[in-house]
């Protein structure tokens, strides 16, 4: 039986790494078909004139599930995040961004393994709220976290570590300082960690946080925080297994699940063929694991694993030469082998 998911090509190195990464997605047999629409900048200079064009939001909500290459939202006022647009429209409240080692990289550590799960919709990134005062002088933003928000986020992540076999979820906050919106973020992950003795609980405050990431970053196995916070730690935890290169990301919600490669869409190097695939590879291997397709998960990281580790054609920022086709070509030749 088919599926069919909404795919999203995106901008700049998009249309090339997603070239790969659905040639991987028909190698590993998954039975899946897709509908292609678009939305950044090549959605603005269509026919359709619009970031997100309401044939993708329609395609997003009739399958459910869509894969998403890097999308640009154009510098300047008038234009909003096509992103946070999509989490608050779909209102897609988890962000889960695995942080896992790959070898063969530059990183500067070896088997890490964390997850960063992130709340999506609320806390510092509020469109409403912000407003100049003082003719232009003074700057307003507004913070806001909710009792629903806070404690689904905190759930999610005690119930996806259960799922895993993780061991502990670290709630990460300010509520020294912001005592109000952090504050009712920790209190509220206190009430939910007791319902889940099986899981170690700690709390840590967010700049601490960040030292002990890059000081000893084996402490960590899930970690749990509000919309800002996430959005900087998820990129730190990157940057300790090599860069975003190898960072996917995952936004879901009751209703959908977009899953995406995090890093930009780098229009430097568009079209020259030497970007790197495997974060929206491993997107993909995320997309499967929701779907249900653990085992084809699991194929597919292997494969990517094993290509990096024999810097077989791998791209040159995992220290092969080849070019991106050459690197999902190596990968599909072991994806094939696995079966």
């Amino acid at each position: 039986m088919s599926k069919t998911i909404a795919v999203i090509p995106g901008d700049g190195i998009g249309p090339e790494i997603m070239d790969a990464t659905i040639r991987c997605l028909d190698a590993l047999d998954c039975g899946l078909d897709y509908e292609y629409v678009q939305a950044g900048v090549v959605a603005l200079e269509g026919p359709e004139k619009d970031l997100l064009p309401a044939a993708t939001v329609d395609a997003i909500a009739r399958h459910k599930v869509a894969l998403k290459g890097p999308l640009t939202t154009p510098i300047g006022g008038g234009f909003t995040s096509i992103n946070v647009t999509l989490r608050r429209k779909f209102d897609l409240y988890a962000n889960v961004r695995p942080a896992i080692s790959f070898p063969g990289t530059k990183a500067r550590y070896e088997n890490i393994d964390i997850i960063t799960v992130r709340e999506n919709t609320e806390g510092a990134y509020l469109a409403e709220g912000q407003e100049m005062l003082d003719n232009g002088n003074t700057a307003v933003s507004m913070i806001r976290n909710t009792r629903k928000g806070s404690e689904r986020i905190v759930r999610y992540a005690f119930e996806m570590a259960r799922a895993k076999g993780r061991k502990k979820v670290m709630a990460v906050h300010k509520a020294n300082i912001m005592k109000t919106s952090s504050g009712l973020f920790l209190d509220i992950a206190r009430e939910v960690a007791k319902e889940y003795p099986d899981i170690q609980f700690g709390e840590m405050i967010v700049d601490n946080t960040c030292m002990q990431l890059v000081m000893n970053p084996y402490q960590f196995d899930v970690i749990v925080t509000t919309n800002l916070f996430g959005d900087i730690l998820s990129d730190l935890c990157a940057g300790l297994v090599g860069g975003l290169g190898l960072a996917p990301g995952a936004n879901i919600g009751a209703d959908a699940a977009i899953f995406e490669a995090v890093h930009g869409s780098a229009p430097d190097i568009a079209g020259k063929k030497i970007a790197n695939p495997c974060a929206l590879l491993l997107a993909a291997a995320d997309m499967l694991d929701h779907m249900g397709m653990v085992a084809k998960g699991t194929r597919l990281r292997n494969a990517i694993r094993e290509t990096i580790d024999a810097k077989d054609r791998t791209t040159p920022d995992v220290g092969g030469t080849g070019n991106t086709d050459t690197f999902g070509d190596a990968i599909i030749e072991r994806i094939k082998a696995s079966a």
